[in-house]
């Protein structure tokens, strides 16, 4: 049985049943009792689970789901192929994009072949499943991006940074038209799985990507593209709430959910307990033997996956058709385990927590060997969306290589004939029907209008989109009196009245001031981020406003505050944001957003690598990179490499360079190094140093190994030389490389 974590209501205490939530009004005005036990006719755990291909109706009896639910079928092969991303335009057309040559074989054979596809489906019956399908794109190499905009498509594919726009203009169900909307003509370097991903238009107009230090604006058929100096992080998945907070994961990493806390403009803010350690153990109910991680990541009583490591496709839940306590949940999906985690999400004195909502189990579970859901969705129906690639092999071909430890669970299992398969599913509920199709693309502005307050965040936020993409003035009136309150509408109608606006360059600063005294605190919020542009005039009018602000009752509001106020040069704005951090002593989020500005603006002035080191690690690097230049560089070249006359061994790549263990760089620098050296022989010995200073020889080191040693964390600070100058004394003469490490690290 499931065992809720967070549970909305009182208890019922059963010796029967462990928990289960007390009913509730749903959207709809139905009552519904969302219980937490799962449907018992799937097992808790199969130890020997078959990898055979399974049928469209074989694998919807394979799923274990909290009572209640249950996955629909709406499109799978031969209508689709490797579905990876889907999108809707504003009339509910689907389109899917195919990575159709993704791992064919355990080698990844043909994979850059241009023969994907995006495919362009319908339901015309309103049955909830697709059956009308066309080749909307075709001769495409891995298209990973989508986005609708009003009647266009924006595509973006793998290796290349270029996006454009694909239109049908006779109605056939085929793009005709094709345009570029960003066109840097640039390779997007790295590997497949490690390019970006989203176009996801979020609720302040810009349009976020991973990965790259990126976001968009759709500006008269165009994508402007705006830098992000720390960088967005994450990969494959990205999603946004209500607010506007995104959520990135990064499967690499084996992060399940990071850059939530503020956006990143501002900077990076991640805090060690914004979930706990347990949150990244996952669950199947399934042996997982095939993990890239190897045994490391498997557990040995049961041989499953241990901890997230393909983490993916999040989606915060934002529909109206699917019980009350699951909007605004975020749902990650782990394709390794074949599992979709439910985390619930919590707000502590402006910091945002997430907690798995069931303890040592998932909200969807599977059995079929090939369930890979790859990207999760709010659908227009107000239902949830899921894209199961459905197939054998989930990693790339970097993972599955001769010496992999995965390569001989893939081939031994047959997962590697797996292939050219996939599955749309939607989630629905006891007693709740999915929403009516929406006709956006055939209604007037105003109708648009109304839509800003819908239950759906999906109307909300297409309704924007296709606002600002018309760019309709004649609705400004109407968006006015909405915004300050004047028409009675929801918080959430006011939000999107506001960022409309925005998005139509009509909002002024009378608006601006009234939502700075609304009512609802993200409303507040949202003033003082469409503020931005007049603190950046440094316009001291608003920042009086602002300073009325300074003991908000919301630590969102109050922490927005902080992060705004620093677009402002005035010294006003300063004394401000750090009046509000000292009214708001104690509390971690306010207080971290000031730190992650200043780490931003070192971005800004020193690049992102060396902007990313602690202040004292920066000034030792910059100080060792003058003392390397004007001394090393004559034995060890400038780039590191060496010179042609062998002087001296190159210092880039090497061991003694990258090692983790900072001694060994302390010790050769304190008394030098004589003897073979990577099976060379030089002419003269590597003389001691240790003559300079603590500070001196820590500078050196430092630079050295940041420049040449690739290390995250070059830093070595003067009081480690001066432990290891104590601790070698004695030493008269210099190291050899057999007294320093062992065999393996020469």
């Amino acid at each position: 049985m499931k065992k809720p974590i967070w549970i909305s209501g009182m208890l019922a205490a059963s010796m029967l049943a462990v928990t289960c939530q007390v009913s509730r009004q749903n959207s709809q005005g139905t009552t519904q009792t969302p219980a937490s036990q799962t449907v018992e006719t799937v097992p808790a755990f199969t130890a020997n689970p078959s990898p055979a291909h399974l049928t469209p109706e074989q694998s919807l009896k394979s799923f274990r789901l909290p009572k209640g639910y249950h996955l629909e079928l709406v499109a799978s092969e031969p209508m689709i192929h490797e579905p990876v991303a889907v999108a809707w335009d504003g009339n509910a057309r689907m389109y899917v994009v195919e990575m159709n040559t993704y791992m064919q074989d355990v080698d990844g054979s043909h994979e850059h072949d241009p023969v994907s596809r995006v495919m362009l489906l319908e339901d015309t019956d309103n049955d909830g499943k697709m059956d009308k399908s066309s080749v909307f794109i075709d001769k495409l190499v891995l298209p990973r991006m989508l986005l609708c905009v009003g009647h266009e498509l924006l595509v973006n594919e793998t290796d290349t940074y270029d996006i454009y726009s694909y239109k049908d203009t006779n109605g056939d169900g085929v793009a005709d038209q094709k345009k570029p909307v960003f066109n840097p003509g640039k390779k997007a370097p790295g590997n497949l799985e490690h390019q970006r991903s989203g176009l996801d238009w979020n609720l302040d107009n810009w349009i976020y990507v991973t990965v790259d230090p990126v976001r968009f604006r759709y500006t008269n058929g165009m994508l402007k593209a705006d830098s992000i100096p720390s960088g967005s992080g994450g990969q494959w998945g990205l999603t946004h709430d209500n607010y506007g907070r995104l959520y990135f994961s990064s499967a690499g990493g084996e992060v399940p959910a990071l850059g939530f806390q503020i956006n990143p403009m501002y900077g990076r803010l991640e805090f060690r307990d914004q979930y706990s350690e347990e949150f990244n153990a996952v669950w199947p109910i399934i042996k997982t033997p095939d993990v890239q991680g190897g045994v490391q990541r498997i557990r040995t009583t049961d041989t499953t996956l241990n901890h997230f490591t393909a983490s993916c496709g999040q989606v915060i839940f934002r529909g109206d058709r699917l019980p009350l306590d699951l909007s605004g949940d975020l749902l990650i999906s782990e394709p390794v385990g074949r599992l979709i985690r439910r985390a619930k999400v919590s707000n502590k004195a402006g910091k945002t927590m997430l907690e798995n909502a069931y303890q040592k189990e998932e909200f969807i579970a599977s059995t079929d060997m090939n369930f890979r859901a790859v990207n999760m969705y709010t659908g227009p129906d107000g239902c949830l969306y899921i894209v199961d690639m459905n197939r054998g092999i989930i990693q790339e071909g970097n993972w599955t290589r001769e010496d992999s430890y995965l390569r001989p669970q893939i081939t031994r299992l047959g997962l590697d004939k797996n292939i050219q398969h996939g599955r749309i599913y939607r989630l629905v509920h006891d007693g709740l029907k999915p929403g009516p199709k929406p006709q956006m693309l055939d209604e007037s502005s105003n109708k648009l209008v109304t839509y800003l307050e819908h239950a759906n965040g999906w109307w909300r936020d297409n309704a924007q989109k296709e606002l600002i993409v018309r760019n309709d003035q004649s609705v400004v009136p109407a968006l006015n009196a909405m915004a300050t309150g004047q028409k009675p509408v929801s918080a959430l109608g006011r939000l999107h009245a506001l960022w409309t606006l925005e998005g139509l360059n009509a909002i002024d600063k009378t608006v601006i001031l009234k939502a700075l005294t609304d009512e609802d605190a993200q409303v507040r919020r949202a003033g003082i981020l469409l503020g931005e542009p007049y603190l950046k005039q440094n316009d001291e009018s608003l920042l009086a406003r602002l300073g009325d602000l300074k003991t908000d009752p919301s630590f969102d509001v109050r922490t927005q505050l902080v992060l705004s106020l620093s677009y402002s040069s005035l010294p006003k704005a300063k004394s401000l944001a750090q009046e509000i951090i000292a009214l708001a002593s104690g509390n971690e989020m306010v207080a971290r957003a000031q730190k992650s500005l200043d780490k931003n603006e070192d971005v800004k002035k020193f690049g992102r690598r060396l902007g990313s080191l602690d202040e004292t690690d920066r000034k030792l690097v910059l100080n060792g990179s003058t003392i390397y230049k004007s001394l090393c560089t004559t034995c060890h070249g400038s780039d590191g490499k060496g010179l042609e006359s062998k002087a001296a061994p190159p210092l880039m790549g090497s061991q003694r360079v990258r090692n983790r263990n900072k001694e060994i760089a302390i010790r050769i620098l304190l008394h030098g190094l004589s003897g073979p050296i990577d099976g060379q022989t030089y002419p003269d010995v590597m003389p001691a140093m240790g003559a300079n200073d603590d500070e001196w020889l820590a500078s050196v080191l430092s630079y050295i190994r940041y420049e040449f040693g690739n290390n995250q964390n070059p830093g070595i600070r003067p009081a480690d030389v001066k432990t290891v100058r104590q601790r070698t004394a004695g030493r008269e003469k210099p190291w050899t490389l057999d007294e320093l490490v062992e065999p393996t690290q020469k």
